[in-house]
């Protein structure tokens, strides 16, 4: 196994296009959502995914991640798959899905 440092990773080119990332709004991603099919909860799933329970909400990724009291970068690493999500972060997904409402009054300070 190939070991590099920190140093010859941060060297090396990215492959993301991040113009493209940062230009990316709201309604791309609902279009590309529709085209692809999961712009609503799949039948049979558990739990909806990040991306379908904030479109469903029509927030913003800061706006969802306030009311769910995490970190934007955590909802963001959610909906881009980068972590798993555990148990407790599944049945967060399955309440603001069916009763927003309610995380918004349990919420309030």
């Amino acid at each position: 196994m190939a070991r590099m440092t920190l140093a010859e990773i941060k060297a090396r080119p990215s492959s993301i296009d991040w113009k493209r990332v940062n230009a990316t709004t709201d309604e791309d991603i609902d279009r590309h959502a529709k085209e692809d099919g999961t712009d609503n909860e799949l039948p049979g799933l558990p739990y909806p995914t990040p991306a379908t329970v904030r479109r469903h909400l029509k927030l913003t990724q800061k706006e969802i991640a306030a009311l769910a009291g995490v970190p934007v970068a955590t909802w963001r690493n959610w909906e881009q798959g980068r972590v798993g999500l555990d148990p407790a972060v599944r049945t967060l997904l399955r309440v603001l899905w069916r009763e927003p409402d309610a995380v918004r009054r349990a919420m309030v300070a």
